[in-house]
């Protein structure tokens, strides 16, 4: 059986790769570690420990608490670190840069420090696109341009991908970096621009749009970016970062007149407000790299992937009025704080 540790495995995509890892990969045992912050729901996990009882469990820490990281590891012995625990929001970094820091940052060079002192097999570093910077209308981000950071998120994210290239290059340690779009899918927090147009529709709120709502993304389901994550850790060369994209740009305002017309909900609902400092016009990837290399394409297209993610957040009232309310963090105390 192979360990595999997967941070931030309450989050959107941690818990869906949690999912898709057990699912679909037998011989590997998930550990899952999250701090449960806002954005971490152990309730995206709901019923796992029973259904692979031999395969799954969940721990609650910080990956910037050096002693705790370090006995974990220990005490584990891991075969893989997939290392998906982040801050990730790039309005929330804006007013406070300093948390960004100590996760993104000193979590990832505690990680690297525990996975090489117990000899992990393969590390794996879940990075942005975003570490890139923004384009203009043409060309694609490849993992040959230089980083060019525009936000406290980002620029976070980008040291965290330089301190893995370091302990590859000067410890020989072996770990590779993932660099993904914009993912959308079940489970996403919902201040995200997907989910939060979703659930104000619903409830016919006004629709907040950033400036003139041009900007454009590449949007990629989030099963996709699973595949990808565990194609790296299988295949990819040790010292390599490799690209992911949905191969679906979008205007932020297309996305969300689709979902009003999905909805059938009037474009009225629509509200332009103040652009945020340092918003990029466009990302988008190229990711023949990782094509070539590894046989990994998104298979989900842009328009059965919306319709099946507007479903699921309409047909999973409870778990979005939990996440809304806050009160999802109370599972954590039902299930964990009498053991």
């Amino acid at each position: 059986m192979v360990k595999v540790l997967i941070t931030g495995g309450c989050g959107f995509i941690g818990s869906n790769l949690v999912r898709h890892v057990l699912s679909n990969h037998a011989d590997w045992n998930v550990v899952n570690l999250d701090l449960l912050t806002y954005a971490g729901n152990l309730e995206n996990l709901a019923g796992l420990d029973k259904d692979y009882p031999k395969r799954y469990s969940f721990v609650r820490g910080d990956i910037s608490d050096a002693k705790f990281i370090n006995a974990l590891f220990a005490k584990e012995k891991f075969n893989i670190v997939l290392n998906l625990a982040a801050e990730s929001h790039v309005d929330r970094s804006i007013e406070d840069p300093g948390v960004f820091l100590s996760t993104n940052i000193l979590g990832t060079q505690i990680l690297l420090d525990a996975s090489l002192k117990n000899k992990v097999e393969r590390f794996v570093q879940i990075s942005t696109d975003e570490v890139y910077g923004s384009l203009g209308k043409e060309g694609r981000f490849v993992e040959t341009m230089n980083m060019a950071p525009n936000s406290p998120y980002s620029a976070s994210k980008a040291s965290a991908d330089l301190m893995v290239r370091a302990y590859v290059k000067t410890y020989n340690f072996d770990a590779t970096i993932t660099r993904c779009s914009n993912n959308y899918g079940p489970y996403q927090f919902p201040e995200k621009l997907i989910p939060l147009m979703v659930l104000n529709a619903s409830e016919d709120k006004e629709l907040p749009v950033y400036g003139d709502g041009k900007n454009v993304r590449d949007w990629i389901y989030v099963e996709d970016h699973c595949r990808g994550i565990v194609a790296v850790a299988q295949k990819g060369k040790s010292g390599e970062a490799y690209n992911m994209g949905g191969d679906a740009e979008k205007e932020n305002i297309e996305i969300i007149k689709l979902i009003l017309d999905s909805m059938n909900k009037p474009h009225s609902l629509i509200k332009f407000v103040k652009d945020r400092p340092g918003h990029d016009f466009r990302y988008a990837m190229d990711f023949t790299k990782i094509k070539n290399d590894l046989g990994w394409t998104p298979q989900t297209t842009f328009e059965k992937g919306i319709k099946n993610t507007i479903k699921w957040y309409l047909e999973n009232n409870q778990w979005c009025a939990s996440v809304r309310s806050g009160t999802y963090k109370d599972y954590y105390q039902r299930m964990y704080g009498n053991r």
